[in-house]
């Protein structure tokens, strides 16, 4: 039997990159100017941890640190070298965008050379644009891909590992060069979520189930996705003398989730129950497809349906884009790793774009079904207009939440009370003397500093010492500073509970300036010198 042709970049994909560019340019340039880039505090601290490999008073790779995975933020870094595109978060969103127009790309070539096994061109062809434009079109990831938060980018590199996975699977000709290259994308996938080491042992599995017979390619798969998190447990050894320390560290999911805990209140949903968990998993699926229930139905039903005629020889390999339910029913189950739904108890906004991880398997499982659906009528015309029924509702359901999606609505409801307190404390630190020095907390209200432009190289922070030294480094400058701050700073930047406000010594301090924010912390400036000027 012949191997089927494989499409690679023509005028069809041309156009899908050319639509998803102009969306993204478009989408950037309203929630630009209406200051919604920053709202998330997380692609804030993306943005910074980038910033702070070169603008530190100890600048290096080690300021990278360790729970979150370093590409997004290696990749940032030559446009974060520009302080307005610092300021503004700009930096941040281009690695996003570029992310976003491949991520759509991509889902047009694997749905299209995968149906080529079974179905006439033009077919093809017509699935693969709807799964594309269900990909491109969605609100939810429409907003986040021009955003510093990770999203965009992992799925762009999950769905190329998946075209290049089948494509490999396929024993296409060029299958030397194919296992490389999605060798290549579960590597950078391991390095930007944890996401993708799942994903990398599911298709390493995959592919030794497959018992392809050139033995030597398929070890350049399993060689290169090990290579990711081999890499990560090694530094973390070196430097934090824990190969696990992103797992169980101070910073960790399951460290935050312990200090954040009420004592007497119930653990989150899902807690070891990863059943739970998935159907939480699912509901947020549905909750970033549209906020009409009758919708979100018809879109998993379509969904499983997908699912079900991939249970064949040819197109197994795709169901492996529901790899992102298993890694999240698991976090949430016993990882530490909360996800809150309006719908459901706690009634609540947070991490809700866990839900968008599963966008490709719905768009292109949807995109299957109904091309399996319109072959199955006779009639050209009748054909054609179910096909367009089918895609209005589509439509329709992204309509219902392009003026609020979830995503967004999530990072607004948790961002008001934090933008308020860094904008009024940034308002203040603009009026200190431009040299001044400070000694601040970065790990919650950096954007404040972000905000006022203050080069974090003037300002120490819990990043300025030797982590290798565990569990407390006496000769660090962070804890030096802290000591003795008047030998090292002009002003002390304080929040109730932060670890300036809980270890800095006061004795030589005079607090200047107190901010009040209801829902934050109190935030108080103290001078570390006399005379003092306000």
């Amino acid at each position: 039997m012949s191997t089927p042709r494989i499409l690679s970049w023509d005028r069809q994909t041309v156009l899908v990159a050319g639509f998803a560019a102009c969306l993204s340019v478009a989408s950037f340039l309203y929630y630009f100017r209406h200051n919604d880039i920053l709202l998330y505090g997380d692609a804030v601290a993306h943005i910074n941890i980038a910033r702070r490999v070169f603008d530190s008073r100890t600048p290096g790779p080690l300021q990278l640190g360790t729970v979150w995975l370093p590409l997004p933020h290696l990749l940032m870094m030559p446009f974060l070298l520009s302080g307005w595109m610092w300021r503004t978060g700009l930096g941040g969103s281009i690695p996003s965008m570029v992310a976003y127009v491949f991520g759509a790309v991509g889902i047009f070539r694997l749905t299209r050379n995968a149906l080529l096994t079974s179905q006439p061109s033009n077919h093809a062809t017509v699935a693969a644009w709807v799964a594309a434009s269900a990909y491109a079109a969605n609100p939810n990831l429409i907003y986040l891909q021009y955003t510093a938060m990770t999203e965009s980018l992992y799925l762009a590199l999950f769905i190329w590992a998946m075209v290049y996975f089948v494509e490999f699977i396929r024993k296409a000709p060029t299958s030397n060069a194919t296992a490389v290259k999605c060798g290549l994308c579960l590597l950078a996938a391991c390095l930007s979520r944890y996401d993708g080491w799942l994903l990398a042992a599911a298709m390493c599995g995959a592919v030794v189930f497959a018992a392809i017979k050139s033995g030597h390619q398929a070890r350049k798969i399993i060689a290169l996705a090990a290579a990711g998190p081999i890499f990560w447990l090694l530094y973390n050894t070196a430097i934090y003398r824990n190969p696990l320390e992103f797992a169980n560290g101070p910073y960790s999911a399951k460290a935050i989730e312990l200090k954040t805990s009420t004592p007497g209140t119930p653990p989150h949903p899902g807690t070891a129950n990863p059943a739970v968990a998935a159907q939480y998993v699912l509901k947020a699926a549905e909750l970033n497809m549209t906020n009409r229930q009758w919708l979100q139905r018809l879109w998993l039903i379509a969904a499983i349906a997908g699912s079900l005629l991939c249970i064949s020889p040819t197109l197994w390999p795709l169901l492996l884009l529901w790899i992102p339910l298993l890694f999240y029913a698991l976090s949430i189950a016993y990882g530490g790793v909360p996800l809150f739904l309006p719908a459901w108890w706690p009634f609540s906004h947070y991490n809700l774009r866990y839900g968008l991880e599963l966008l490709p398997a719905l768009a292109i499982f949807s995109a299957l079904a109904v091309q399996f659906l319109a072959g199955k009528i006779r009639n050209t015309n009748y054909q054609r207009a179910f096909v367009l029924v089918l895609c209005a509702l589509a439509g329709v359901s992204y309509v219902s939440i392009v003026h609020d999606p979830v995503c967004f609505r999530e990072a607004w409801i948790n961002s008001r009370t934090r933008i308020a307190i860094e904008k009024e404390l940034a308002a203040y630190l603009r009026e200190l003397p431009q040299n001044s020095t400070m000694l601040m907390y970065l790990g919650d209200h950096v954007g404040a500093l972000q905000q006022a432009g203050i080069s974090l190289r003037r300002v120490i922070n819990e990043g300025n010492h030797r982590v290798w030294k565990q569990p407390y480094d006496p000769d660090g400058l962070w804890e030096r500073a802290l000591v003795s701050p008047e030998k090292y700073v002009d002003y002390v930047i304080a929040f109730e509970g932060d670890a300036v406000s809980s270890g800095i010594n006061k004795a030589n301090l005079k607090p200047i300036k107190l901010i009040d924010v209801s829902g934050q912390a109190r935030a108080t400036i103290y001078g570390a010198h006399a005379p003092l000027s306000e």
